[in-house]
């Protein structure tokens, strides 16, 4: 059961194994047969050849013939010379397998080195070709390098120029926006000058000042100080003076005085001298000592005052 399951699920054989065998051995024997008919047509036959020529020992008389004279008696025979042997023509010997296996093998070593030789020929043909064209390409690129080189000297020249207009445009834009600028500070000064004059105008009190924009009083309308307004001063002032020296005559020191709108004294500077130095010095710190000057009949302080002293006022 078991060799029938085999059977069943086996392979077919394959058939025509005879007919392959049969033209196998055949091919075998038209092959060997195709040999020895090449190596028998490549022999030639060698032909000798020789020659021989035969001859008696010893020389004989024919008999004599019927009904005819007693021969005289015959002259003797000289021996036969001998022949000369001819030895046959020596053939050259055919050419030996060997030989001609050299001789092909010679030939194809020439043909061998003629191929190699005109290969060697192409490749040196070829490689001067590829240098000529080498050399042409590189010409070409030294000629396209120049040619961006110029192009690219040009183009820098280009934006160069480029570059100049526009920082001249740039630098007219900033001298005119510094123009305008200074412009537009002094114009901010003076409005700022104005405001601050404005301002001290009416700190001062004297916004309502009537004088022109050069005047330097400080009163709102130019008045001078009343008739007794320095001898309201020089009474403040004097009892401040220690003096006790005898000065001969009566010299004057006058003084100039500056002060705030309120009657404090800023500062003191003596205008002309009495020629008493120690009459100067008396009058300066009674000044200092007075510190505050009283106002005027309109309650105002002259912002600057000229005072003269004497000691015997």
């Amino acid at each position: 059961m078991n060799a029938t399951a085999y059977n069943e699920f086996a392979p077919p054989p394959v058939g025509g194994f005879g007919r392959s065998l049969s033209f196998a051995l055949f091919m075998h024997v038209l092959l060997l047969a195709a040999l020895t008919w090449g190596i028998h047509w490549k022999t030639e036959p060698q032909t000798l050849s020789a020659t021989a020529e035969l001859w008696s020992a010893m020389p004989m008389e024919a008999a004599p013939a019927a009904n005819e004279p007693e021969p005289t008696p015959p002259e003797p025979v000289k021996p036969a010379e001998p022949v000369k042997k001819v030895e046959p023509k020596a053939v050259p010997p055919a050419p030996s397998k060997v030989s001609a296996a050299a001789d092909r093998e010679a030939a194809d070593i020439a043909l061998k080195k003629e191929k190699e030789k005109k290969k060697l020929e192409e490749k040196k043909a070829a490689e001067l070709d590829k240098k000529k064209k080498l050399e042409k390409e590189k010409l070409e690129k030294e000629k396209l390098d120049k040619e961006k080189e110029k192009a690219k000297e040009k183009e820098k020249a280009k934006e160069l120029e480029k570059k100049k207009k526009e920082e001249a445009l740039k630098k007219e834009e900033a001298a005119a926006k510094a123009k305008e600028d200074a412009k537009k500070a002094a114009a901010d000064e003076k409005r700022a000058a104005a405001l601050r004059n404005e301002n001290l105008k009416r700190m001062a009190g004297m916004a309502g000042a009537s004088g022109d924009e050069n005047a330097k009083g400080s009163a709102l309308k130019s008045s001078g100080p009343s008739a007794g307004y320095a001898g309201r001063i020089r009474a403040r002032i004097k009892p401040n003076i220690t003096f006790t020296e005898d000065v001969a005559g009566n010299p004057k020191a006058e003084v100039e005085v500056r002060t705030s709108p309120d009657g404090t004294i800023l500062s003191r500077k003596l205008l002309s001298s009495s020629g008493n130095k120690a009459w100067d010095e008396a009058v300066l710190k009674a000044i200092d000592k007075t510190a505050t000057l009283p106002r005027d009949e309109d309650g105002r302080v002259p912002s600057l005052l000229e005072i003269s002293f004497r000691p015997k006022d």
